[in-house]
């Protein structure tokens, strides 16, 4: 019933960012477009589409052939301006999300800049470390001020949009009209298997245009990785109803993370707190004080990678709390044969440009 209230809201809004779009395709605005191959990814929801192991997808997919820099605003960090992210970096300064990928990826230039344009310029001084190849945007669909050569636009399966409003009544960020501005739309969190005729529901409820293609991932956990001190273990350890898992997250949605777990075949409680959270000391109080509550000999403490990223922050954690808790990686992969299709489309798109921006400055160079 509250929510009737905010509709006159979620008009005003977006009324405000028709007219921002509309300054962009009229061209009353500047979108600025660089000569390095630069790629989108981003949603056009609030909450949680899985943008950052898709970054990191596309991180491993380029890095073995060409110079990958990723750039983010860094959300949540304490910090203004443009930062290399470094593995020593904390979270409050560089953001989670940056952090984990430098972790996962410390070879690969990291970095975040809330001014997308400046950060691009940065990154393209050839003063300041490796020149990118490309550079992968995260979390900038609505970030107009750059114009991508590939703009990717994540969809939750389990949270569609064909019947959301904008904020703040829903969860759009902006009208789903938008999504006009996607070359690769991607659903995201998917079952095992999406059948065909689900994929033309969901074809036709995107309204799919003949520029742009649709493909299909899911998310694959991996093994329990110690985010301190704690041992090592092996999946047959804790893939027991022997075992007791305090699961706690500050993510957006939690709930396919719960359920992978509940398959294992262990207990399980849960500890929910809002994407990104600033964890507190109030807060380790608490989970220690669930920690030990549970009645069982095997027990240990389950977060996310990016929370990981957060708790390493925190002084206050004890010994023997460190020493039981451990992160769960998640990674993407994409249904059936589409693996193949998206990876041909991404690299020929930057091979191609790459190509084309060497042979401009061997131009260039020659009638200087």
């Amino acid at each position: 019933m509250a929510k009737i209230f905010l509709y006159p809201l979620s008009w005003l809004y977006g009324f405000v960012i028709f007219l921002r779009n509309r300054a962009y395709d009229l061209k009353i605005v500047k979108s600025k477009e660089f000569d390095v191959p630069v790629i989108s990814i981003g949603n056009i929801t609030v909450g949680g589409t899985g943008k950052t192991p898709h970054v990191e997808y596309l991180v491993n997919l380029l890095k073995d052939t060409y110079e990958v820099a990723t750039l983010s605003r860094g959300y949540k960090r304490k910090t203004k301006g443009f930062r290399w992210v470094e593995k020593q970096s904390t979270a409050l300064e560089v953001g989670d999300e940056p952090l984990q990928i430098k972790n996962k990826f410390p070879d690969v230039t990291v970095s975040v800049c809330e001014d997308r344009v400046k950060g691009v310029e940065k990154l393209l001084e050839p003063a300041e470390g490796k020149t990118p190849d490309v550079v992968l945007l995260d979390d900038a669909f609505q970030h107009r001020r750059i114009t991508p050569g590939i703009n990717i636009l994540l969809i939750d399966y389990n949270r569609q949009i064909k019947n959301d409003t904008l904020l703040p009544a829903g969860r759009l960020r902006e009208g789903v009209y938008q999504m006009r501005r996607a070359n690769i739309i991607l659903f995201t969190k998917c079952p095992e298997e999406v059948t065909p005729i689900m994929r033309r529901i969901l074809q036709n409820d995107v309204n799919l245009l003949p520029y742009q293609k649709l493909y299909f991932t899911r998310l694959v956990y991996g093994t329990l990785q110690p985010i301190f001190n704690a041992p090592e273990l092996d999946e047959a350890s804790y893939r027991t109803v022997s075992c007791h898992m305090l699961v706690v997250t500050g993510i957006a949605s939690p709930k396919q993370m719960h359920s992978f777990i509940k398959k294992m075949g262990t207990q399980m409680e849960t500890l929910t707190f809002s994407d990104h959270h600033a964890y507190t000391t109030n807060d380790i109080v608490e989970i220690e004080k669930r920690f030990q509550a549970i009645n069982s000999e095997k027990k240990i403490i389950v977060t996310t990678e990016k929370d990981a990223m957060r708790f390493k922050d925190i002084e206050e954690i004890s010994d023997a709390l460190k020493a039981a808790m451990y992160y769960l990686p998640v990674k993407v992969d994409f249904l059936e044969e589409e693996k193949k299709s998206f990876n041909k489309k991404i690299l020929n798109y930057v091979g191609e440009n790459k190509s084309n921006r060497e042979l401009h400055k061997r131009k260039n160079s020659g009638k200087s």
